[in-house]
């Protein structure tokens, strides 16, 4: 080896780690989306479940919904989920609109609709 070509094994090995680092990174930002996922979507059926009794209210549903959402994520992931929810005349609905945002520019930003619904008890 002469002189010249001394520096350049470093070089590589710099540009490698680099590279495995923001794969690294890409990978935990797609785990962290799906826990978040699975976190709203724990969120909605807890929160229709709420709503199911008789004397339940739309109102139960949400604050339910937020209860589980604020145990289970929080900062920036909980700051993109909106939970709404509805009473029809048989069936409670609740309603999340997520949206992730990347930790990164290289790959976009996940977003997506999850929907709940329970049947509402009856009177006998």
């Amino acid at each position: 080896m002469t002189a010249a070509e001394s520096g350049m094994a470093t070089l590589q090995y710099v540009v490698a780690i680099a590279c495995s680092l923001v794969m690294f990174v890409m990978l935990v930002n797609v785990v962290v989306d799906l826990y978040a996922r699975g976190a709203v979507r724990a969120a909605v059926d807890e929160g229709v479940r709420a709503a199911a009794p008789i004397d339940a209210s739309p109102a139960e549903c949400a604050a339910r919904a937020k209860d589980v959402l604020d145990d289970l994520v929080g900062g920036r992931i909980r700051a993109g989920v909106q939970i709404t929810c509805a009473e029809g005349a048989d069936e409670t609905t609740a309603r999340a609109e997520v949206r992730l945002r990347s930790w990164l520019g290289l790959i976009p930003d996940w977003s997506f609709t999850l929907t709940g619904t329970a049947v509402k008890e009856r009177d006998r």
